[in-house]
């Protein structure tokens, strides 16, 4: 009996053979393996602390009263900031922040008392440093917060001198009490908000520049040029690093940290299930184009930032040019870090969510395509 054609065999042959030559590579593992790795344990740790607390402030008290002791006491006590300077010289706060001494300081001005007392509206100035927005947010609402407690403590005793009791007096001045809540970033820490987005590019820039060195190496040692068998094997070759790194992400690295994750596990799932194609095929695109090995080390890791501004996450999109607002959309990292975060940190339903799956689809089923119709020529 003759022997017939085996068609999953070549295919698993493919397959293998394309493993074997990814593993054998070691600046494909470097990048493929070890910088996932390398990247989920050390890029969250510049975030662990998730919140700054205790930044270094400056009081000028140039109004010698107990109010504005109380005031500074008060400031100090903030776990937002940390009261290191009280002088009555506003020259001299500067210059410490200038120095980088201090972040920002709060003008006591005189005769503040003396207006709290005729009831005159009062406003304290206060100066953070610009060039840390984190931190000249926590100066500011570390001396709002600290402010609005002596304010609300003048204003109660204000309204008890008036005839009203305490609970009066706390009824007349707060109505209607407002209980702020975080859902889905409850530490309200910059990790939780930054590390679940850039996990994302993360995956993508390491097995772009992954899968375009071995897709490169090919090129060079003109092993390119293949039938659709054998270049659908070596896609999906390339998709399993990935698909295992994205397991590591939101499997570990994110429970190991801490970070809001598990909203939507078979959603998360459903996301790299379509994320991992998608860049595996632009790598095979760009391996192809460049047709050298390091080239898309040279090009691919000066991408990264742009297409973190690109995200959506930390720039808002609407702010960004028209075209680019339309382009940032060929990179897969753009879909994918906006269903992540309706999935897998905010529980979202998989619904939520298909506008960008259905976009990441359509670019692994393009990049695909071109594969194998620029292999075949």
């Amino acid at each position: 009996m003759a022997r017939q054609a085996d068609p999953p065999s070549g295919f698993l042959a493919a397959w293998l053979q394309t493993l074997n030559a990814l593993l054998r590579d070691k600046g494909v593992v470097l990048l493929l393996v070890g910088a996932p790795v390398l990247y989920g344990f050390f890029y969250p740790w510049f975030y662990g602390q998730e919140v700054v607390q205790r930044v270094p402030v400056a009081v000028v008290a140039q109004d010698n009263s107990s109010l504005a002791r109380q005031m500074a006491r008060f400031a100090d006590a903030s776990p937002r900031i940390a009261v290191v300077l009280v002088t009555g010289d506003e020259a001299q706060a500067r210059q410490a922040l200038l120095r980088g001494d201090i972040y920002g300081y709060a003008l006591l001005h005189r005769g503040l008392k003396r207006s709290v007392v005729r009831t005159e509206e009062v406003v304290i100035p206060v100066y953070a440093h610009g060039g840390y927005p984190l931190v000249s947010k926590q100066v500011q609402y570390g001396f709002a917060e600290a402010f609005g407690t002596v304010s609300a403590g003048v204003e109660l005793r204000r309204l008890q001198a008036g005839g009203q009791s305490a609970l009066q007096a706390e009824a007349s001045r707060s109505p209607l009490n407002l209980q702020m809540e975080a859902l889905f970033n409850p530490t309200e820490g910059y990790g939780s908000f930054v590390v679940a987005a850039v996990a994302l590019l993360i995956l993508q820039q390491t097995l772009l520049m992954g899968g375009a060195l071995l897709v490169g190496t090919w090129r060079e040692q003109g092993l390119a040029h293949a039938g659709t068998t054998t270049w659908t094997a070596r896609l999906l070759a390339l998709c399993v690093p990935g698909w295992v790194s994205g397991l590591y992400y939101f499997g570990w690295v994110f429970v190991w940290h801490g970070y809001p994750s598990g909203g939507n596990p078979l959603g998360a799932l459903a996301l790299l299930a379509v994320f991992v194609p998608a860049v595996a095929g632009c790598a095979a695109l760009l391996g192809w184009w460049f047709a050298e090995r390091e080239r898309a080390l040279q090009v691919v890791l000066f991408t990264s930032l742009p297409l973190a501004f690109l995200g959506g996450f930390s720039w808002p999109a609407e702010a960004l040019p028209a075209p680019l607002e339309w382009l940032r959309w060929l990179s897969p990292s753009t879909a994918a870090i906006q269903a992540s975060l309706r999935l897998n940190q905010v529980g979202a339903p998989l619904a939520a969510a298909l506008p960008q799956l259905l976009t990441l689809a359509c670019l692994a089923l393009a990049s695909w395509l071109a594969v194998l119709a620029v292999a075949r020529r």
